[in-house]
């Protein structure tokens, strides 16, 4: 895959298809076989033996020639050209209106990256935008590795991850896409685990190379929150990204989340750092960046309230919003420390109690039956509460910075073609060039 295709939504051609009228059903036949075509239809598509000639009915007839309007992968149409050529058939490029925004196709014809899930259940890239996937699955799996740091709970999930590739297990087979997914989170988990000194809780199995999460809460929670300014950091420089190419940079520039926004967000690091370090100029300097970044913030709310007295009125009020929406994102990233020492004490309290109880005798069992069950227990729990969380802040706190609006997903035109064979003559198996 090209490196724009994994980071962009794949250009869009609008087209016309021209063909003789006697040719139009098999035209139509090949463009549901190939799938490389949404046709611009005045109805919901279905899939029975009666689209076909629904869709010819729809088509623009002149003279001998018909013709319908769509989109097509740009890199497609040679091939897409080349198959409807024995037809008398051609593919026409057309301008782009302005005021139409293409259909989103992402990873070309393909199967969709197992990485993209995050973003699709949160909405369908705009087509002007980056896809974040990847940089989105990273992010997760880090997130959710440093909530869930325990070498031995690390393992069973990268276990789980293999067997889900495997697809050995049939009820599971529609989660097999997301193997590389579950697999990477438990990898994650096990580095986070080398790091708290974490295997199956604090057995000593495995030294502390960083530090131990119940020992040293507060470094742990300043790590949470420089891990939160550093995807916040990530989100903003998209969300710039995103607001040039969808409006240029007169969008970006006052947008909240492009050029002014960032601005503002480098002045709250600014300020921290200056406070810390005792730093008048960096001090200094932060609140003349802020400042500027409110101005221009407010000046784009402003214009996007419509402008007048009342405008003025809803602009500071979102501008106030802004600015305390920003302070309690980055507190929000506090729940990765949080999270982590939350999983740290349960797995403290199940290996004290199994220590406890540790005796010759039927409290030997006792001991064993008590860190299975407690391990089995805190797994469940905190993976289910881990997932969650990291999932909350990919969606609130990361996405409504990159993506402004959404779009719509490409949908080609197909049918049924085993009911249309017999009336076009048209070979169905044949392969696309």
């Amino acid at each position: 895959m090209k490196l724009r295709e994994s980071l962009a939504p794949a250009r869009m051609q609008r087209v016309a298809l021209v063909a003789p009228q006697q040719q139009l059903r098999s035209m139509l036949a090949e463009i549901a076989r190939t799938a490389l075509v949404e046709l611009d239809l005045p109805y919901e598509t279905g899939n029975g033996a009666e689209e076909l000639e629904r869709a010819a009915a729809a088509a623009v007839e002149s003279g001998p020639t018909a013709a319908l309007v769509g989109w097509a992968p740009q890199s497609e149409i040679p091939a897409l050209a080349r198959v409807l050529a024995p037809l008398g058939a051609a593919v026409v490029p057309l301008p782009r209106p302005k005021w139409i925004q293409p259909p989103t196709l992402l990873g070309g014809r393909g199967k969709p990256r197992t990485s993209r899930t995050l973003v699709d259940t949160y909405g369908t890239v705009p087509y002007a935008d980056l896809d974040p996937s990847r940089i989105a699955g990273m992010a997760y799996v880090l997130m959710f590795g440093m909530m869930f740091g325990d070498v031995g709970h690390g393992a069973v999930l990268l276990v789980c991850g293999l067997v889900l590739r495997s697809g050995r297990i049939k009820k599971a087979a529609a989660l097999q896409r997301t193997w590389l997914f579950v697999s990477g989170a438990g990898l994650a988990a096990i580095a986070f685990g080398f790091l708290y000194g974490e295997a199956f809780g604090p057995t000593g199995l495995v030294p502390v190379l960083w530090l131990d999460p119940l020992a040293n809460p507060v470094p742990l929670l300043l790590a949470g929150l420089g891990v939160g300014a550093f995807l916040l950091a990530g989100a903003y420089a998209i969300g710039t990204i995103n607001r040039v190419r969808e409006g240029g940079w007169g969008l970006a520039l006052y947008a909240r989340s492009g050029a002014a926004g960032s601005l503002l967000f480098v002045s709250v690091g600014l300020l921290v750092w200056g406070l810390t370090a005792g730093i008048g100029m960096m001090i200094a300097s932060a609140i003349i960046i802020a400042l500027g970044a409110l101005v221009f913030i407010f000046i784009g709310l402003y214009v996007e309230a419509g402008g007048g007295g009342t405008a003025v009125i809803q602009a500071f009020i979102e501008l106030v919003d802004t600015v305390i929406r920003l302070g309690s994102n980055i507190v929000s990233f506090a729940r990765l420390a949080a999270f982590g020492l939350t999983h740290a004490a349960l797995l403290m309290v199940v290996w004290n109690g199994t220590t406890s109880l540790w005796a010759p005798g039927w409290r030997a069992g006792a001991a064993v039956l008590l860190f299975l069950v407690g391990n089995i227990v805190t797994f469940a729990l905190e993976a289910l509460v881990a997932g969650i969380q990291a999932l909350r802040l990919e969606y609130y706190e990361l996405f409504s910075r990159i993506f402004q609006s959404e779009g719509r997903p490409f949908k080609p035109w197909t049918i049924d073609l085993d009911t249309v064979t017999a009336s076009t003559g048209t070979r169905a198996e044949r392969p696309l060039p």
